[in-house]
């Protein structure tokens, strides 16, 4: 049997800089909409997409946000195990999904419905509630809860 010394270690830490008591709580779609298009670089949004989420306690309090991924003028990456491994290390009750369409089209593809389900459903398993999945263009947003695709 070999050392212990051989067997790399894993540290976890995350470091919240915000007061509780300062921290922004997501109320509506609306609420999260303000917040999220802060996160996504003005300069960019016409042209590349990307995949932001944020993580939220139990009283929906933003813990911080993490773009996962940036992509192209029609499409981005998106890893679910990547999502999650960020929510358990910030000890979050839930999440919150945001991409931008370049194109200006706020209407979801079948692809951004499918990712929308297999990430809830992953986080059912977690006990992690996805709490909505919007999409942002510069004139306005589309809401997955609002529209009825998440329940």
């Amino acid at each position: 049997m070999k050392p212990l010394t051989s067997v790399a270690e894993i540290s976890i830490s995350y470091s919240a800089k915000i007061p509780v008591k300062e921290r922004i709580q997501i109320t509506t779609s609306a609420s999260a909409f303000d917040v999220l298009k802060d996160c996504f670089n003005k300069n960019t949004i016409e042209f590349q997409e990307q995949f932001i989420v944020l993580y939220l306690n139990r009283n929906n309090h933003i813990l911080g946000f993490y773009r996962h991924s940036t992509g192209s003028a029609v499409g981005t990456v998106v890893d679910v195990k990547h999502i999650y491994g960020i929510a358990l290390k910030a000890n979050a009750s839930s999440i919150l999904l945001a991409h931008n369409h370049p194109s200006g089209n706020l209407k979801p593809s079948e692809t951004d419905i499918r990712i929308t389900t297999k990430i809830s459903d992953a986080g059912k398993l977690l006990d992690l509630k996805l709490l909505d999945h919007i999409i942002i263009t510069h004139s306005g947003y589309f809401s997955f809860l609002d529209e009825g695709h998440i329940g």
